[in-house]
């Protein structure tokens, strides 16, 4: 029996190329917010040892731009995705194997363990254990209306995870995470080996990560994002986007220029940056407040205007070599970690650059590593059906190695 008749994800021919063209756009959000992220001030570098760099008027520029109009944005379209996904793979695989969600729970279940594997050993901001767990709570939903679906995802979606810890803090539940980003513990970061810096970010990510409750948070805020990425499923726009075409030029025109403006006032009152009449505390907390609905209407607005693009010879030139990186999403993500390891950390062969170049640096790494990351994908896809973990994960779900060559995999399919 082909893989493509028997329960699986879907194989080689069912793909849908718009779907891996907006993954591998996120993932190049994901990259860039979290390399510049993980080396700014109180994470793996302190603010004297930013503040001295002669690119620091610089650095802060490119810092308020990505926060501006990447973060937030590009794992809400990560998580809308794996929704979207999870809709699209559960129709096909019920529709050849009633007995699908089993297998299902199975393959989200190893994704947590790996995930929870990749956050303790390698990436302590790791979001595949938050997609494994929360994927049962998908899973549990797949026969709700779509109106319930609905009324799930969306106030979900105008939450973030950054307001949800906030809640939890203004609750008195969770505190006493902040010595983790005092100066001290980012120098014994900077300075530690790897059996070091696994005590020390394991025990960062016990006490400001799970007893804090911002575990349960970011739960919260992923199962949001899921839920929209299946009602959008149900409604079929991604599928078949043609039809949809129409409502994705009117909801391009309203959401990005919206969302950007919105973006950057929730931005501008975060920083204090509107002058002396907006400095006060309720400012910021109102701007805190506008950013999960500034970041929701700009995800759709990037999301809408890709699906756009793609309808013209231009824009699939220029965007259609993202696919090769979402198609091995999984594989990329991963590598992206090791990436943001051997830059920021000094352990073994690691440069060890954090605290010694600023964000400005650290995103041209971001995109130079990309750019290596999309002609690597591209050429690996050209000899092999699967990225590496995406084999791996595969051959773990329905315990049969699937043909890895890419030849092999297309005659039996």
């Amino acid at each position: 029996m082909s893989e493509a008749t028997s329960a699986g994800p879907v194989a080689q021919r069912e793909r849908i190329a718009d779907i891996d063209v907006l993954r591998g756009a996120a993932l190049f959000g994901v990259f860039l917010v979290n390399l510049t992220g993980f080396g700014a001030a109180g994470i793996m570098a302190t603010e004297g040892e930013l503040a001295a760099l002669p690119t620091a008027p610089v650095d802060r520029a490119v810092a308020f731009a990505i926060d501006w109009l990447v973060a937030d944005k590009a794992n809400t379209i990560f998580a809308f995705l794996f929704g979207l996904g999870f809709y699209i793979q559960m129709e096909r695989g019920l529709a050849r194997d009633p007995g699908f969600a089993r297998v299902y729970a199975r393959r989200i279940a190893i994704l947590a363990l790996f995930g929870w594997a990749h956050l303790v050993f390698l990436w302590t901001w790791d979001i595949l254990h938050l997609y494994g767990m929360v994927g049962f709570a998908l899973l549990a939903m797949r026969r709700v209306s779509d109106r319930a679906l609905l009324a799930i995802g969306l106030p979900l979606l105008l939450i973030d995870g950054h307001l949800l810890e906030w809640g939890l803090g203004a609750l008195g539940i969770g505190g006493g995470g902040a010595d983790f980003y005092a100066d001290a513990a980012v120098l014994a970061r900077q300075a530690a080996d790897y059996p070091q810096e696994l005590a020390l970010t394991w025990r960062w990510t016990w006490i400001d990560y799970i007893v804090n409750g911002q575990l349960v948070a970011w739960m919260i805020y992923a199962l949001g994002r899921f839920a929209m990425g299946a009602w959008v499923g149900r409604k079929g726009w991604i599928q078949r986007p043609d039809a949809a075409m129409p409502g994705f030029r009117r909801a391009l025109v309203l959401c990005l220029p919206l969302g950007l403006a919105l973006s950057l006032l929730a931005r501008l009152l975060e920083a204090k940056l509107l002058g002396p009449a907006f400095a006060g505390e309720a400012w910021g907390h109102l701007g805190s407040a506008l950013r999960p609905a500034a970041a929701a209407l700009l995800a759709a607005g990037y999301l809408c205007g890709v699906m756009v693009a793609l309808r013209s010879a231009a824009g699939r030139a220029l965007l259609a070599p993202l696919r090769h990186v979402g198609q091995m999403a999984l594989t990329n993500y991963v590598t992206q970690s090791f990436v943001i390891a051997f830059v920021l950390f000094g352990i073994g062969p690691g440069l060890g650059l954090a605290g010694r170049i600023g964000t400005a640096w650290l995103a041209a790494i971001a995109v130079a590593g990309f750019v290596a990351q999309v002609a690597l994908s591209r050429l690996w896809l050209s000899r092999f059906a699967f990225g590496p973990l995406e084999w791996a994960w595969r051959a773990l779900t329905y315990g049969r190695r699937p043909r890895f060559r890419r030849a092999a995999a297309l005659a039996a399919a």
